[in-house]
């Protein structure tokens, strides 16, 4: 064991589990929180042989009595906390017309209230340990997208939350940067309501959409987590990276 404690929300599948099971490989102490009680059973079992440990949380994170005790509890059981790693996000469609105002609440509530509150109560910690945060963003966060209004507007939202907590905190030691994917195949579009044949399509026309002709894994995003949360990235931060095959640098279609 390093000694090091990451914590890692939206933990129970795509980008967050990912990121979970790396950390751990890597022999860090891991805290995964997520919503989904038989994904994070999955992750309990395909953790079980890796270097590090793996600590679960079922809760729901825009629960801010929630967060509070996941904090709590995870420097009550570690006495520290070195990285975190804001991955729980969801998606849905909608336009300017139809968006509601509900799905626009609950979009900017798990997207970027979240990071905001509990990076702002891990802070402490942080500052502790000259740790850092990384948070999961989007292409759509860089680029405008038609039909993901409220998402977009969201991940341009954990961006612009990326880059000034970034310049407040790098006096204390502490380092924020932010990964920016393009399509990663994860469960995230059909939660947001994708049926599995537009999905399929959906990947299908990622060969057109992402110049290196596919759509992303979540252990690609992962391990440039793991890279900017680690002392090789010491020199890093407030910056935004792309990971996206290339997605950024074409015009919407």
């Amino acid at each position: 064991m390093n000694g090091k404690v990451a914590l890692i929300t939206g933990a129970s599948s795509g980008i967050g589990r990912a990121s979970a099971l790396l950390f751990a490989a890597n022999e860090y102490s891991v805290v995964a929180f997520g919503r989904n009680e038989s994904e994070l059973g999955a992750l309990r079992d395909d953790s079980r042989e890796l270097s590090g440990s793996v600590k679960f949380y079922l809760g729901d994170i825009t629960e801010v009595s929630h967060v509070d005790r996941l904090v709590s509890d995870t420097i009550d059981s570690f006495g520290r906390l070195d990285v975190l790693v804001n991955a729980a996000g969801i998606i849905k469609s909608g336009n300017i017309q139809d968006t509601s105002l509900d799905d626009w609440d609950k979009m900017m509530n798990v997207n970027l209230r979240s990071a905001f509150y509990l990076t702002q109560k891990c802070v402490p910690h942080l500052v502790a340990t000259k740790g850092n945060v990384v948070n999961v963003s989007s292409v759509t966060g860089t680029r405008a997208f038609p039909n993901v209004l409220a998402y977009c507007v969201s991940k341009a939202a954990t961006d612009q939350l990326t880059r000034c907590t970034a310049l407040e905190l790098a006096p204390k030691g502490v380092r924020v940067n932010a990964v920016n994917p393009g399509v990663v195949v994860t469960n995230l579009h059909k939660r947001g309501g994708m049926s599995d044949g537009d999905y399929e399509k959906f990947l299908e026309n990622a060969k057109n959409t992402h110049p290196i002709g596919r759509a992303g894994k979540p252990e690609e995003v992962a391990d440039l987590i793991y890279f900017l949360a680690s002392e090789k990235a010491a020199w890093i931060t407030g910056a935004t990276y792309e990971i996206d095959g290339g997605r950024a640098q074409t015009c919407a279609r």
